[in-house]
């Protein structure tokens, strides 16, 4: 249980809140399944507020990993600012950010597509520091962004002996990772562009503002990474029907058309770089989202209390229809059963 009077005496130690009282202190609809969210009335603020899970690492370091993504992907203008951060602490368990309020609507699909293309276009736009200077964020410059994200997806992959599949849904996966470690192994680093990205790009954490722009509000895995990896997230269909109030599954056009907006918000030379990086990022992003919700079914759904039940009772539905061998075909069939996107 959140102690409202102790985040109030905590905020005091940040200018931008304003000595709040704890009535100031508004809880948020839940929202996503590692944080809290509250809402410092008249201040324009809201409080992220880290939650115990089982794969939440390293307190002090999550949360200075967190706190720099913010700081680094807010002069895109797609990100909120960052507003100070509370230490780790005997009330405060895992800390928390105070970070700018975005005031808008969730993203609706496909309308807001172009805006969601722009946005990421803006944030991979940002100069890339040289390597000495991009902790404490991960640097998938290093081994190359395919490698890195394989090695997440192994890490992952060790939880499918604790959970039930279908057998012709544990054969797509099994291929895919064949194929996977295949193209991490072919694909230099050299050869992966690099930016600041959001990685957890699917478009529930976004907000459309009344101008019509679009703001990534979750960064909390914001890495140096393939910009190819960000818009394969926010397209896939395990992405367009993941959020509680984002639901839509695009079309072949749709999809297309995304990719076009973004590629003409990040010039000729830009794209000429990524153009043979985007369709198998797909694939193997699609294989991460698999992974991940591998590992959900084995360890996130003991989580009890620290989950909204509205909200694991979704994530489980969305599961359940993520491992339906019919659902890993119809996803699949981009790669494997007809003329590839143009993308």
């Amino acid at each position: 249980m959140i102690d409202r009077a102790a985040l109030a005496t905590a905020l005091a130690e940040i200018p931008a809140a304003g000595n709040p009282r704890a009535e100031d202190i508004e809880a948020m609809t839940p929202k996503g399944v590692n944080h809290d969210h509250f809402r410092i009335r008249g201040r324009g603020l809201v409080l992220r507020i880290p939650k115990a899970t089982p794969w939440a690492g390293d307190a002090v370091s999550a949360l200075a990993s967190e706190a720099m993504a913010f700081d680094r992907a807010a002069p895109s203008g797609a990100a909120p600012r960052l507003a100070g951060v509370l230490p780790v602490s005997a009330r405060l368990a895992r800390g928390a950010l105070v970070v700018e309020e975005i005031a808008g609507r969730a993203t609706r699909l496909p309308g807001d597509l172009p805006a969601l293309a722009a946005a990421l276009a803006r944030l991979h736009g940002l100069p890339l520091p040289a390597p000495h200077a991009r902790p404490p964020l991960a640097d998938h410059g290093i081994s190359g962004p395919f490698k890195a994200t394989l090695a997440v997806i192994a890490r992952q992959r060790e939880y499918l002996s604790r959970i039930s599949l279908d057998a012709r849904t544990r054969a797509a996966l099994d291929e895919d990772y064949r194929w996977a470690e295949a193209l991490a192994a072919s694909t230099p680093a050299s050869a992966q562009p690099l930016a600041l990205v959001g990685t957890d790009t699917h478009p529930g954490n976004f907000v459309i503002r009344a101008d019509g722009s679009a703001v990534l509000v979750d960064l909390e895995r914001a890495c140096y990474g393939s910009p190819a990896i960000d818009l394969a997230h926010a397209t896939l269909f395990t992405s367009t029907t993941w959020d509680l109030e984002v639901q839509g599954e695009l079309t072949r056009s749709e999809t297309e058309g995304f990719y076009r907006d973004y590629v003409s918000a990040i010039g000729t030379e830009r794209a000429r770089a990524m153009r043979l990086l985007l369709a198998p990022a797909r694939r193997l992003t699609w294989l991460r989202t698999m992974m991940w919700a591998v590992r959900w079914r084995a360890l996130g759904e003991r989580n009890g209390p620290e989950i909204d039940p509205a909200l694991a009772a979704h994530i489980s539905r969305r599961l359940d229809d993520f491992f339906a061998p019919s659902t890993v075909a119809r996803v699949r069939a981009e790669w494997l059963g007809g003329p590839a996107l143009n993308l």
